[in-house]
């Protein structure tokens, strides 16, 4: 086909998952630099898209869209505006094969029943079978369809310019003797919660064994009474974060030394901003979604402690199994790096 004039990509959530369709968005920026690159998302995952060189339109639905005819409609009007010779559908679900339908395109890609579900292989006019372990790589691999070789992934994440300056003032009234150590308590399911007084073990040790104070971030309720107790805890090596929108903390972790986390969004923010990650992967291995890139580590459990996969929501046990000193030695290992490098 001809190089086309516009292109839609649809991945709707999670923050996560979304930042793993980033360097979709760079590779096709990068082959087709004439055109228009529009991106379907949902709610604040948005937030983290804003800005981006390669993203020329967001076309930003609210959560729960699919059960508004109106929305419905809008979103078919928006995206026969744009006009995209390319959909791509990153996601695989029927709510993402809908809008990918809804577009009008006429070359329409997606992953291959297994990778998709609900059904969603059938919106599409090209179904991709995955080739490598990583999501990253499963979602660029769906470019061969329009001639795009592998090449090595960029996220290449835009600035966010009033944020950067709120976390520059905030960081400097802390007067910390070197950059901190950010650590994220929360994540999306029960069981990738890692015990709150283990991370304040880790900031502990942090401090004793490198000097490295730490700060708690944290994005709701839940994760503040958590981040609560593991500042109360960690003594003085520990200060909690004031509340932060998620431009905030990508230009946080900007200027953080290390992010530590469970597998959440944060977590893979933090890597996509090129801040150096361990992350904690208990339920799902770290081989399909571990922080991307190069100069992070990850700490897993014993494959025993691993959860059948329709237990991996809500099971607990793998994440209790990882121990507060393979954590230390994993961030140990990543600071040493870094003052190395």
């Amino acid at each position: 086909m001809p190089d086309p004039r516009s292109i839609v990509i649809v991945k709707l959530s999670a923050i996560g998952d979304v930042l793993h369709g980033v360097p979709t968005a760079v590779a096709l920026k990068q082959s087709f630099p004439r055109a228009k690159i529009g991106w379907v998302v949902e709610g604040r995952a948005g937030d983290v898209l804003a800005g981006h060189p390669a993203i020329d339109h967001l076309f930003r639905l609210p959560r729960g869209w699919m059960k508004s005819l109106s929305t419905i409609g809008a979103l078919r009007r928006q995206l026969r505006d744009f006009r995209p010779d390319v959909a791509v559908d990153l996601q695989g679900l029927l709510k993402s094969a809908v809008p990918t339908w809804l577009s009008g395109a006429r070359v329409r890609i997606g992953h291959a029943r297994g990778e998709s579900r609900e059904q969603a292989w059938r919106f599409y006019t090209h179904a991709v079978e995955p080739t490598a372990p990583h999501v990253v790589d499963r979602n660029l691999h769906l470019l061969s369809t329009v001639g795009i070789p592998a090449s090595v992934p960029a996220f290449d994440m835009p600035r966010w310019p009033v944020s950067r300056l709120r976390m520059q003032e905030w960081v400097a009234s802390l007067r910390l003797p070197r950059p901190p150590v950010l650590i994220n308590p929360g994540a999306g399911w029960p069981s990738k919660i890692w015990p709150a007084e283990r991370f304040a073990a880790v900031a502990r040790e942090l401090m004793r064994r490198h000097a490295a104070p730490s700060v708690v971030v944290w994005g709701g309720g839940s994760e503040r009474e958590a981040a609560e107790r593991i500042a109360s805890q960690a003594g003085p090596a520990a200060i909690m974060a004031p509340q932060t929108s998620l431009q905030d903390l990508g230009e946080l972790c900007r200027l953080a030394r290390m992010f530590i986390s469970s597998d959440t969004g944060p977590l893979h923010l933090a890597a996509a901003v090129g801040t150096p990650c361990v992350g904690l992967f208990g339920p799902v291995p770290a081989t399909r979604n571990g922080p991307y890139g190069p100069g992070h580590r990850v700490v897993e459990p014993p494959p025993a402690s691993r959860p059948a996969w329709e237990n991996r929501k809500t099971d607990r046990v793998a994440m209790e199994a990882i121990d507060v000193e393979s954590v230390v030695a994993a961030a140990s290992d990543v600071l040493a790096r870094s003052v190395a490098a």
